[in-house]
């Protein structure tokens, strides 16, 4: 079951989708911070490139769709299986979110919040989620 609520992050209001993906939090989080991997779930998105990288795991990425591009900045939490980004240049120039992901009965609690924008809004969220879970059910 996917579930819609309004929470904050960086101070702005964001809409999150959560549902449970089968698979373990650490496959999750491999797919998920995996940048080469983005165009294999994210709809619409074209190219994804690793602008710079801080201990191991991408802080810049460059994210080009059909229509628009944008670069959003990068922080993790590696112990608590989260990724907070936002953008770069000012809040028209990308989306501010996060993502988690928690043990959950039968898989992982992943939870995908966006702060609705110009390159996103609230309608965009569920498609990403049943994306990012459809991908982990085909993933090896």
């Amino acid at each position: 079951a996917t579930s819609l609520s309004r929470i904050a992050c960086y101070g702005a209001p964001v809409e999150t989708v959560t549902t449970v993906v089968p698979r373990d939090v650490d496959a999750c989080w491999r797919v998920f911070t995996d940048v080469a991997r983005l165009t294999t779930w994210v709809p619409g998105l074209r190219s994804a490139e690793i602008l710079t990288l801080e201990r191991g795991l991408p802080a810049e990425i460059h994210f080009e769709f059909g229509t628009f591009a944008y670069t959003l900045v990068y922080s993790y939490d590696r112990a608590k299986r989260e990724v907070h980004w936002q953008p770069k240049l000012g809040k028209a120039g990308g989306v501010t979110g996060f993502a988690r992901f928690e043990p959950a009965e039968g898989g992982t609690r992943f939870t995908y919040a966006l702060a609705p924008g110009q390159a996103r809004t609230a309608e965009d969220l569920a498609p990403l989620v049943e994306a990012f879970a459809h991908r982990m059910q085909t993933e090896r």
